[in-house]
């Protein structure tokens, strides 16, 4: 609309319909669909790494007060540091290949899931636990039937926000770094001033952020239905 009645340059924000028509041909170039597989091994590969080495560092670490002591200070330290000021090590390390996506991407999803954990495993109602104990549960019994069921709901929010964070290191580290994916596509054609085809780009990794943050909170409803938190969802 602000286009067509001149009050934006065309060159720099192109027509809806000219948007349109460059992502449909972008649907029809194989070039197009291999990016987008790219993007999305990167995010899944990213965030199931940062998923388990959260879940189980935030248990671990939460289930032991002297060891969450020693760590306090070193969390709070590592967890403020943007993700993107890691680019420059991640091309040291791996330079353009996926393991720079994999790195900026596990840091940034794993502080949300471990964080979520720790907070979880501090609500554990401490007379549950200590009778889980005097009834000589093992360790792992205590986990698994005491801890974890108090948990999981704070899992499953680390996982939904890790989900959208890992989406966008993934994208922003193919953008600067030029790792494979729709990133490095949106600063070709940014590059090659294919506007319409950089906003088409853009498009399709806003519509996977609306896919996954639904996906995320499709899982949570369903897997977490016993939840008090999810039943009083579902009835207001």
């Amino acid at each position: 609309m602000l286009p067509r009645l001149g009050l934006v340059d065309d060159r720099y924000l192109p027509p809806t319909s000219r948007i349109a028509a460059a992502l449909a041909d972008e649907t029809g170039n194989p070039q197009f669909w291999a990016s987008l597989g790219d993007t999305l091994v990167a995010w899944a590969l990213g965030l199931a790494i940062a998923v388990g080495a959260g879940v189980l560092a935030g248990i671990v670490i939460g289930s032991i007060p002297v060891l969450r002591n020693l760590t306090a200070s070193t969390v709070e330290f590592l967890r403020p540091i943007p993700s993107v000021a890691l680019i420059p090590l991640a091309v040291l390390l791996y330079g353009t290949d996926i393991g720079s996506t994999l790195m900026l991407v596990c840091y940034a999803a794993f502080w949300q899931v471990f964080v979520q954990v720790l907070y979880g495993v501090a609500d554990v109602d401490p007379v549950a636990y200590e009778t889980a104990r005097s009834f000589r549960f093992s360790a792992w019994a205590r986990i698994r039937h005491v801890l974890w069921p108090t948990a999981l709901p704070y899992v499953f929010t680390g996982v939904r926000l890790a989900a959208s964070v890992a989406l966008v290191l993934a994208i922003t580290a193919e953008l600067v770094i030029g790792a494979p994916g729709l990133g490095k596509e949106i600063a070709v054609a940014q590059a090659s001033e294919a506007v319409p085809t950089m906003y088409a780009l853009i498009v399709v990794t806003g519509i996977l952020g609306v896919l996954i943050n639904l996906l995320a909170r499709t899982g949570e409803r369903r897997l977490l239905a016993w939840h008090q938190s999810v039943r009083g969802e579902v009835a207001t």
